[in-house]
């Protein structure tokens, strides 16, 4: 069973300074916590009630799991509605080397963990594998992120960095992309497979001086224009009709 000490631990991962200082993160849920299993991340400890160990024997195998009751799982967890199972897993630190040849997704200033998690999840359905964020991008390890993604946190490999000393440098031999309101249509946009794609807040969209640092500038063109016409795109919505177009010219 599990310990009140324990019960404390897992409850500080829920602030982002105890996450960052142990270097550990939560994943919930029957499919976020099978794709932890199936990655390559260092899993600690695995919880779930004694019916839902029994019902997840198959996904679990011989794994230890730490029985707790209802009442511990809703304690322990971030969700309004308990999961299944609910793991503690430890960051990744591991810098990936991202090939010339492969696109990246740039992200500058996503301040919400559900928009950030969409766009990992819609990334890994497009099969885009790198991330590269702003330092003021929120956290990927947040809960609400984990939870976005629904499992694909373990497919896609996302470091934070400064996006100007990195653009400058990669725009030497690869083009970078802005989404911006104004720029050349992607409905003709020529993508080519080592596009680096930037993706900009949806309040403020491409900080100017990541904007300096783009080499072409492209838009996802509205079908009504007019007065009444939405200003812009939830930035995970235009992330998707983005990738759906570069990948469709890779």
């Amino acid at each position: 069973m599990i310990s009140k000490n324990k019960i404390s631990d897992i409850r500080k991962l829920h602030q982002k300074k105890f996450r960052d200082a142990e270097q550990l993160f939560i994943v919930e849920g029957r499919k976020c916590v099978e794709a932890l299993l199936q990655s390559d991340f260092e899993v600690l400890d695995i919880y779930a009630t004694e019916a839902n160990a029994k019902e997840n024997q198959h996904l679990l195998g011989k794994r230890q799991v730490t029985l707790v009751t209802d009442a511990e799982m809703e304690r322990i967890s971030t969700l309004s509605t308990p999961p299944a199972l609910l793991a503690v897993a430890r960051q990744s630190t591991r810098r990936v080397n991202i090939p010339d040849e492969e696109p990246v997704l740039v992200l500058d200033r996503i301040a919400d963990p559900g928009n950030l998690g969409t766009i990992a999840r819609t990334a890994d359905w497009f099969n885009i594998r790198h991330i590269v964020c702003s330092p003021d991008c929120v956290e990927f390890y947040s809960p609400k992120t984990i939870q976005a993604t629904m499992g694909s946190f373990a497919h896609v490999h996302v470091q934070y960095r400064p996006l100007v000393p990195y653009l400058r440098e990669q725009s030497s031999r690869r083009r970078v992309l802005g989404a911006f309101l104004a720029g050349e249509s992607i409905r003709s946009f020529g993508f080519q497979s080592s596009d680096i794609i930037v993706i900009g807040s949806e309040s403020h969209g491409i900080s100017p001086e990541v904007e300096e640092c783009v080499t072409r500038k492209i838009t996802i063109p509205s079908v009504h224009t007019g007065p009444d016409t939405a200003e812009s795109l939830n930035a995970a919505v235009a992330t998707a009709i983005l990738l759906y177009q570069a990948a469709a010219k890779f």
